[in-house]
């Protein structure tokens, strides 16, 4: 599929879907629309009673829709211009505007989710039967009900956050992100932003890749104690709330409850995720042999196997997504080319901006936003293809309502995960060069690493670092835990060197959304089961998966995955993905 109409270079994104900027009229007129609609809302109060009928309580959840939306995009307008340049005081002081508005507009209308929460069983029972779209959004809310507070309470915390958690996140965004690093490449000292710089760890020169990581590491250490303050002060809040004030049975529990996936599940996750940690030790070995190394160090996990300049334009990078989408399915390289073409893709590399990459649903109405750091490499390539995987499991789920749009955490990963591997399957299929090949090959097996180890092995170390904080741990004392779960998943399998026991404090996962990444770990194991049906039933696979992805999260996770034949209760569905993956580690073995 041609990119026509689509930038050739890397380039930054156009807001104007929401405002035109953010000083302007209509963005004024937005606010005051916002506070009208709340309080409208806010006299159907008293018709909150056993009694309501049907048709009222419908009238009255399209209402909260309705005010929800106009929030929503006043409040992710000044986010996503946020991440742009997290260096901007303009946007720094309109991020931190909206969120209070966010949050008194929320505190206003939070007598509905009380009351709906309260509802007798039958009654709520009676309405969710007749609310169509709505019921698993219904269902839900009222999961929560053991652990939800007073009114008062609520708007306490709210309040409260805004001055706690977020501003204590957005702190620890605005300093890590004004950080750039000074390294010394071919002779030349230059000076990399952390995106540029961690381009450096899949460079052929070991040189080079230990410079990242040290300079990385060096940087972040030397912040470390502030860092880590900053996280223990994020891990007492979450457990002062979520422990003391909401009676949850873990910290992780918050969260497994918010993603609907039973303790269970994810405990079971883990524990397979820690008994395969040889088959990626394993794999380290073999790195180390075809890199004609006896041990490979932390710092070449990422090496490449052969050498390889080869270099992607955006245009290029584009069309290769756009066409594997494309041969999967049209409407899949449709969708992605939507997103591209509308200038939703900020994709250049900047001082300031937000390191990483992320896909922002504003709406099901409109268009997702991506943003990537794009520098050319197969990486960066896969990246694109990764987060426009998010914005068509968005635009598939787009006829839900904004309340059942959004799959949870560990399955909005799967046509993410899943549109990389149709990548790396067309690369794979397209590339002559053998030295190319076996590259493209170990870096799947990387990226598996990447996605599942890591993130799994992060996810104990969480758990940990939260018990530890509790029990009044130093900084200091985290980072030695950190390390030690390091050697724990590396095993004696490649050098591990002290600068690594700081990079938690680099993750901003562990900032941003306490026990976020075992869904990496979740959704690229479930995709790898995936993966193996569409191999095996082809086109009879497409239906049942584009089905998956409309569904959005207008059901439960357990449901959707039930109704797709995979029980992630049982240990075994777990290991079938790690099987796979020791297989794929076989056949480099043998190349």
């Amino acid at each position: 599929m041609s990119p026509e109409k689509l930038n050739t270079d890397p380039s930054r994104w156009s807001l104007q879907d929401l405002f035109s900027s953010a000083g302007s009229p209509e963005m004024e007129a937005a606010f005051k629309k916002a506070e009208k609609m709340v309080a409208d809302f806010e006299k159907r109060r008293a018709d909150l009673t056993d009694a309501i009928s049907l048709e009222k309580f419908l009238e009255i959840i399209k209402e909260l829709e309705a005010l929800s939306r106009q929030v929503t995009i006043i409040n992710d307008y000044a986010e996503l211009w946020f991440t742009e340049d997290t260096q901007n005081q303009q946007s720094q002081s309109l991020a931190a505007r909206t969120e209070q508005f966010a949050a008194e507009q929320s505190n206003k209308v939070l007598f509905f989710n009380l009351w709906w929460k309260q509802l007798p069983d039958k009654i709520a029972d009676a309405l969710m039967a007749g609310s169509g779209d709505y019921h698993y959004w219904l269902e839900e809310m009222r999961h929560f009900k053991p652990h939800t507070l007073s009114e008062a309470e609520e708007k306490i915390i709210n309040i409260k956050d805004l001055t706690g958690f977020s501003a204590i996140i957005r702190l620890y965004d605005s300093i890590t992100n004004h950080y750039t690093f000074k390294v010394t490449l071919d002779g030349e000292e230059r000076e990399l932003t952390r995106g540029e710089l961690m381009a450096l760890v899949r460079n052929s020169d070991p040189g080079k890749r230990a410079a990242a990581y040290q300079k990385l590491y060096q940087v972040y250490g030397d912040e470390g104690p502030i860092l880590g303050q900053i996280y223990q002060t994020i891990v007492r809040d979450w457990r002062n709330e979520n422990i003391g004030l909401r009676s949850y049975k873990t910290p992780i529990s918050a969260r497994n409850l918010a993603n609907d996936i039973p303790d269970e599940v994810v405990d079971t996750l883990l524990e397979v995720c820690k008994k395969n940690a040889s088959v990626f030790q394993r794999f380290f070995r073999l790195k180390a042999k075809v890199l004609g190394v006896d041990s490979i160090r932390r710092y070449d996990v990422y090496a490449p196997v052969a050498e390889s300049s080869k270099n992607y334009s955006f245009g290029m990078a584009s069309e290769m997504v756009l066409d594997s989408f494309n041969e999967f399915d049209p409407r899949f390289a449709q969708l992605a080319h939507k997103v591209i073409a509308s200038q939703h893709v900020d994709s250049e590399v900047r001082k300031g901006k937000r390191a990483g990459a992320f896909c922002a649903t504003v709406a099901p109405d409109i268009t997702p936003w991506v943003l990537i750091n794009y520098q050319g490499k197969a990486e960066d390539v896969a990246t694109l293809a990764h987060e426009l995987g998010h914005s068509i499991h968005s635009l598939l789920a787009a006829d839900h309502s904004l309340f059942t749009q959004h799959a949870c955490l560990p399955l909005a990963e799967t046509a993410s995960t899943f549109g990389e591997m149709m990548l790396i399957d067309r690369l794979l299929s397209e590339e002559k060069d053998e030295n190319v090949r076996r590259d493209l090959l170990f870096k799947q097996v990387d990226d598996s690493y990447a996605t599942i180890m890591r993130q799994s092995f992060f996810a104990m170390f969480e758990k940990t670092a939260h018990d530890m904080t509790q029990q009044g741990a130093a900084v200091d004392e985290l980072s030695d835990a950190y390390y030690q779960n390091l050697k724990d998943q590396f095993g004696d399998s490649l050098t591990l060197s002290e600068e690594f026991r700081w990079e938690w404090v680099s993750i901003p996962h562990f900032y941003h959304t306490p026990f976020y990444v075992y869904a990496y770990a979740f959704g690229q194991l479930l995709v790898l089961s995936l993966y193996k049906q569409f191999k095996q039933e082809g086109d009879s696979f497409k239906p049942r998966y584009i089905h998956m992805l409309s569904t959005g999260g207008s059901k439960a996770p357990m449901q959707i995955l039930d109704e797709a034949g995979m029980d992630v209760r049982q240990a075994a569905f777990w290991q079938g993905g790690f099987d796979l993956i020791d297989n794929m580690v076989t056949q480099l073995e043998k190349l």
